[in-house]
C-alpha cells in the first residue's frame, strides 16, 4: 500500500498513515479498500460551498456591517465565476478572469477580492479540502504580481474634516432638517462618535438617570466598552427619538429590526452641500477644537474619542475612564457647536478643573 510520494509526504505523515493502516488490518479491514471507499464517498467541495461555510464562521468577528457586506460581495458577487468549481480545480486563469475587468478601474476593490479569495483557498487547503501538490492560484507575490500591471499608488489622507469654526453653523442647519439621518448625525457630532457606534445605539445602552450611554465592546474599534457622558443637547436628541420610538434602535432604519444605514449620513452630507467632508471627520474637528480652544488635558480629549493613550505599563495603572472630567469637556463642546457664529473659544478653566 502506497503512503504518498516522497516529494509531497513527510516522514511523520507516512508514519501516521502507516499506523492508521495497521490498525485497520488488526480490525480485519483492508486499508486499501477502505481508502477507496472513503474517497468515493466524499464529494469534493466547490468554492461556493466552502466560501459560504467560511462566511458563517468569520463574519461575526467583524463589528462593522460594511465590512461584512464587503466580504459577502467579494465571495458571492465577484467570485461568481468560480463558485461552482471544485476547490482544487481553480486555476490562475480563473482568478485573472475575475480580477482583470476590475484592475484598471477599481484597483482597491480588485485587491480586496483577490485577498479574500486567497484566504478562502488557503483555509480549504488547511482543512485538507485541496490535495497536494498545490499552490494557491490567488497568491500575489511571485505569482499574480508578475501577471498584472503595477497598481497605481493612491494618495491617502485623513478623513476629510470640517474646520471646527464652521461646525456650529453646520449643526444649526442640521437641526432644521426633520430626518432621522440628521438627528443621528447631530448625536454623533455631539458625542464625537464613530458612525457605527452612533447608528447602532440601542435603548438598553442608555441610562437616562446617570446620563450615560455605554457602547458595548462588539461595536467599539478597540473591543472595549466605552462610556459616553451625555450632554444636555445629547439628552435632548434622545428625548426627541424616544417620542417616536419604534424599535430597539435609537435611530431605526426602514426595517424595525435594523438601524439606520451608514449611507444615510453620507447622502445627507451631499444634500447639504457638504460632500467634501465625512462623518468621521467631525471627530477630527472636535479634537482640533480641544487642542486649539480649551485647556482640557490631552488625555481627556483622547479618552473622549475612545483612543488608547500611553504604553502598556501606563495603561495598566490607569484603571478609570475619567468620566466626570469628560462630562465637562462634552458639555463645553455642546455649548460651542450650539452657538452659531461662535467665537470658537470657551470660558477658560483652571488647569486643575480641566484635568
Amino acid at each position: 500500500m502506497g503512503l504518498g510520494g516522497i516529494s509531497r509526504t513527510s516522514l511523520a505523515e507516512a508514519r501516521e498513515a502507516a499506523s492508521v493502516a495497521r490498525k485497520l488490518v488488526s480490525s480485519g479491514v483492508n486499508p486499501i479498500e477502505f481508502k477507496k471507499a472513503a474517497a468515493a464517498e466524499k464529494k469534493p467541495m466547490t468554492f461556493g460551498e466552502f466560501a459560504d461555510d467560511m462566511l458563517v464562521s468569520i463574519l461575526p468577528g467583524y463589528k462593522n456591517v460594511r465590512h461584512q457586506a464587503q466580504w459577502k460581495r467579494a465571495l458571492v458577487h465577484y467570485a461568481e465565476p468560480i463558485r461552482g468549481k471544485v476547490l482544487g480545480d481553480i486555476t490562475t486563469e480563473d482568478i485573472l478572469k475575475i480580477l482583470q475587468p476590475l484592475w484598471h478601474t477599481k484597483q482597491e476593490t480588485a485587491s480586496r477580492v483577490r485577498g479574500r479569495i486567497e484566504r478562502v483557498l488557503a483555509a480549504a487547503k488547511a482543512k485538507n479540502e485541496i490535495r497536494s501538490p498545490w499552490e494557491n492560484p490567488a497568491r500575489w507575490r511571485g505569482h499574480l504580481k508578475e501577471l498584472l500591471s503595477q497598481r497605481r499608488k493612491l494618495s491617502r489622507g485623513h478623513h476629510a474634516a470640517m474646520p471646527y469654526p464652521d461646525v456650529p453653523d453646520f449643526v444649526a442647519e442640521l437641526r432644521q432638517r426633520d430626518a432621522t439621518a440628521a438627528t443621528a448625525l447631530e448625536f454623533a457630532i455631539l458625542n464625537a462618535s464613530r458612525s457605527n457606534e452612533a447608528l447602532g445605539a440601542r435603548w438598553d445602552e442608555i441610562d437616562l438617570k446617570l446620563k450615560i450611554w455605554t457602547v458595548p465592546p462588539e461595536r467599539m474599534k478597540g473591543g472595549k466598552a466605552h462610556r459616553v457622558p451625555l450632554s444636555a443637547a445629547a439628552l435632548h436628541v434622545i428625548e426627541k427619538q424616544a417620542a417616536a420610538k419604534i424599535s430597539a434602535f435609537v435611530f431605526p432604519g426602514q426595517k424595525p429590526d435594523r438601524p439606520l444605514s451608514g449611507m444615510a449620513m453620507e447622502m445627507l452630507l451631499r444634500r447639504m452641500g457638504a460632500s467634501a467632508f465625512t462623518q468621521h471627520g467631525f471627530r477630527s474637528s472636535f479634537r482640533d477644537w480641544c487642542g486649539e480652544c480649551t485647556p482640557f488635558a490631552r488625555e481627556i480629549a483622547e479618552a473622549a474619542l475612545s483612543h488608547t493613550v500611553g504604553d502598556e505599563a501606563e495603561q495598566a495603572y490607569r484603571r478609570g475612564d475619567a468620566l466626570e472630567k469628560r462630562r465637562k469637556l462634552m458639555e463645553a463642546w455642546s455649548r460651542f457647536i450650539s452657538t452659531p457664529k461662535a467665537d470658537a473659544k470657551i470660558v477658560p478653566l483652571s488647569p486643575a478643573k480641566a484635568w
